[in-house]
């Protein structure tokens, strides 16, 4: 997609998908001169994986610090791989608390997806680094209209002061937001209710539009009044959510609340070409928040990233963005929500027990 122009010194581009972001983080790193920051839940052994273990390694030959922080859980199986290729090149490579952690209570994950180098340029988003998110290499790009195999997602890259301020604040500094268009949020040990707080702002504030495509949506009950109450209000709320998922209980836990929100006027969309993996809402073509965070339980006891974009030109191409695939997604009209008899019970029931569950694991992994 094309860089979209923000206040002098800020360039705000958004990436859709691995086959937009990985050319341009790759180039990012084989240009690093200084430094280079990668936080990622999942990176994969092979493929584009290995495209960027070999970028890492020539950095760290090359003397660029390159710090890598991989999560325990979701690099489980290639974490320790990539540790022992990277670390004898001059990289630090961290998993953040390996499964044998889980035997001494230390249950959060680290869900964050961040490249930072030089402290001049950022990725963020929700994408995870491996071939389903897409490829490195020709190949025609993926028509919407067909049946797409990447995983829908999307990413932003960043330059400018927010940039700087995130690189201090990953060097554990904690310096005066700048002002600007562009502020990024990172939850921590404290988990993530303040970014959650600036989802129910913005939606709270919404006079004329939300569209929000969310692929884990498990919002609590104060979340879900938020969007029927925009809704009532005479907001046009769209929902692009997961027609297919990674997580397919989490779809029972989602459908269970359709019927309320159509009920209040929301319009429910299901992205069915692949799997939903975004985390992406624009608000009244002005503001655009998107990162790792999703509207689930789970992202509340995690850490993550959330990126809050005050911009129309930005909001605009997000709005295209959404439009675009929400223009081939199946819309779920209101007699399929208010599904009838038992086995719209027993669905109901079951989507509801998988929702409690998510919010115990929630409550285990943050301590509460």
């Amino acid at each position: 997609m094309a860089p979209a122009a923000a206040a002098p010194g800020d360039t705000i581009t958004l990436l859709a998908g691995g086959r937009d972001a990985f050319p341009r983080m790759l180039r990012a790193i084989r240009e690093a001169r200084q430094s280079v920051h990668l936080e990622v839940y999942y990176l994969a052994r092979d493929g584009v994986g290995d495209t960027f273990r070999e970028a890492l390694s020539q950095a760290a030959l090359r003397g660029v610090r390159v710090r890598v922080i991989l999560d325990g859980w979701g690099s489980a199986l290639d974490g320790r791989w990539l540790q022992s290729m990277l670390e004898p090149d001059g990289a630090e490579v961290k998993i953040y608390h390996p499964l044998v952690a889980l035997f001494t209570g230390r249950f959060r994950r680290n869900h964050r997806k961040i490249l930072l180098v030089d402290g001049e340029v950022a990725f963020l988003g929700g994408i995870n680094i491996a071939d389903e998110y897409g490829q490195v290499g020709p190949g025609r790009a993926p028509d919407l209209a067909d049946e797409a195999p990447e995983w829908m997602d999307l990413a932003v890259e960043l330059r400018g002061a927010a940039v700087a301020w995130l690189e201090g604040r990953l060097r554990g500094e904690h310096a005066p937001r700048p002002h600007g268009p562009v502020q990024i949020h990172l939850s921590g040990i404290g988990g993530g209710g303040r970014l959650r707080k600036l989802y129910l702002r913005s939606f709270g504030a919404a006079r004329s539009e939300i569209l929000a495509a969310h692929s884990y949506f498990l919002p609590d009950r104060r979340f879900v009044r938020s969007i029927t109450s925009a809704a009532r209000r005479g907001v046009k709320v769209t929902l692009l959510l997961a027609g297919r998922s990674d997580v397919p209980l989490v779809r029972a836990a989602t459908t269970r609340l359709y019927r309320n929100l159509i009920g209040a006027g929301v319009e429910i969309r299901e992205w069915t070409r692949s799997v939903h993996h975004a985390k992406v809402a624009v608000v009244d073509g002005r503001k655009v928040l998107v990162g790792s965070f999703n509207l689930d339980p789970l992202s509340l006891a995690n850490l993550e990233s959330l990126v809050e974009i005050d911009d129309r030109v930005t909001a605009g191409a997000a709005r295209r963005w959404f439009e675009d695939r929400a223009a081939v997604a199946r819309r779920v009209l209101p007699e399929e929500a208010a599904r009838r008899g038992f086995g719209g019970r027993v669905l109901d029931a079951f989507g509801s027990a998988v929702a409690r569950l998510s919010e115990a694991v929630a409550r285990l992994l943050s301590g509460r």
